[in-house]
């Protein structure tokens, strides 16, 4: 009897190490499939936030589209068209993620985030001029970028929340516009003077010595060493020394973050900006290869394409979110947005190429020529004189925007770089 009773102990124990064997195998298999469930629910999730978030999403076939006519080389003005509407939504969904990054960071690195991702259009295709050589292009979309925040974003947004608070007055702290106001005219001074110290030099002559062109290209690069060293005291001003002074936007962010939880984590941020930043470079290429045979194709000159479609679709971001701001009454946010941008560009952008050119043995200064420089200082003495009261009403946003319209129908009809184009030439083509 007792040696039965230990053998049906033991068969009980090794049953019962069966059981729990079975369980810790089951449990196992059900912690992967979990985790393989929720791996796929977070992906489903985050392609239901970052790609059908937004109205936007009907361009993104554009992408697939654009890879697809490169690799069969369909045309280049095909390329250059769909990879322009694949970089329409990117613009916008890389703003999104971005904030939602910002979340997690906090103000400080959020916004620096923001600094260094709001423009990563004009910046890649900037860069990706300069590696190609193409300095007109280079040149004319980060002019054109500048133009388009000024009169265009910050224009349409003045108009818009103008008319849709026709009862309420509009108001905004000028602290934040006088700031950026300072810092635009600094970098147009910075253009200025490469220009004006040319024809100072040898006014009669339509070639520059080459001698002259050379004290022109350290002149830039020594300007462009302090627009940097100024838009970084910007950001450490805006953001550490005197953030009181943008406590307008800061408590309507920290509103809305109270009101609002990030819609993806932080790793999925981050994997996504990487992804969209691919991306984004991809089409860029495509872009700044082709657009010399769609400016012949389609009869539009490159300065009109490079200054004003280009701006357009990388300033979709704060162009839409300038508008909407400028609606619920918000012109702190507003003028934030679209001036803030413009700056980066004028202050950042610029001179980082202008370095990054040196650095790769590649020519390029800070004159962009008469017309460029010209129209540039106009927008910004008309912009400072549209801020400088602290009101704000549709007629001024209208204002900035039919200015916008002169100056592009100007480069709508400029078939050819006048700038450096001899007075024979000049002759040879009356109409321009």
């Amino acid at each position: 009897m007792g040696s039965q009773g230990n053998d049906w102990d033991v068969e009980q124990g090794e049953d019962k190490g069966l059981v729990r064997e079975h369980h810790r195998r089951n449990s196992e298999v059900e912690l992967v499939t979990n985790v393989r469930f929720r791996m796929v629910w977070i992906f489903l999730d985050n392609l239901q936030q970052v790609i059908f978030g937004t109205k936007l999403f009907v361009l993104f076939p554009a992408i697939p589209a654009a890879i697809v006519a490169k690799s069969y080389n369909i045309g280049n003005p095909w390329i250059f068209a769909l990879s322009l509407l694949g970089l329409t939504p990117l613009a916008e969904r890389i703003s999104f993620v971005t904030e939602q990054i910002s979340f997690f960071t906090g103000p400080t690195v959020g916004g620096l985030l923001n600094a260094t991702c709001g423009n990563a259009t004009e910046l890649i295709i900037a860069l990706l001029a300069l590696h190609q050589g193409k300095m007109d292009v280079l040149k004319y979309s980060l002019y054109g970028s500048v133009l388009s925040n000024l009169l265009l974003v910050l224009g349409s947004s003045l108009l818009c929340g103008g008319l849709a608070n026709l009862n309420k007055e509009q108001t905004y702290d000028r602290k934040q516009s006088d700031l950026n106001s300072i810092l635009l005219v600094f970098g147009l001074v910075c253009h200025v003077l490469p220009l004006m110290f040319k024809y100072a030099v040898n006014p009669a002559s339509h070639r520059v010595h080459p001698v002259v062109q050379e004290v022109i290209l350290r002149f830039s690069r020594v300007s462009s060493i302090a627009m940097l060293i100024a838009y970084a005291a910007y950001l450490v001003f805006q953001l550490k020394t005197h953030h009181q002074l943008f406590e307008a936007q800061e408590e309507a962010e920290s509103s809305k973050e109270t009101e609002e939880e990030p819609e993806i984590g932080i790793a999925s941020g981050l994997v996504w900006l990487i992804g969209m930043t691919i991306i984004i470079a991809l089409l860029s290429e495509y872009v700044v290869g082709t657009i010399e045979d769609a400016s012949d194709s389609w009869g539009i000159p490159v300065s009109f394409i490079s200054i004003i479609l280009l701006p357009i679709v990388g300033n979709a971001a704060e162009h839409v979110g300038s508008v909407i701001f400028a609606l619920k009454n918000k012109l702190d946010i507003s003028l934030g947005v679209s001036l803030g941008s413009a700056t980066q560009i004028s202050m950042f952008v610029i001179p980082l190429c202008v370095i990054v050119a040196w650095i790769m043995g590649i020519p390029m200064d800070l004159d962009f020529g008469h017309l460029q420089t010209a129209t540039l200082a106009s927008a910004i003495v008309l912009t400072t004189l549209t801020l400088q009261d602290g009101t704000s009403h549709y007629l001024k946003g209208l204002v900035l925007c039919l200015a916008y319209v002169v100056i592009a129908a100007c480069f709508f009809v400029r078939k050819y770089p006048t700038s450096t184009m001899t007075n024979a030439e000049v002759l040879h083509h009356p109409q321009d």
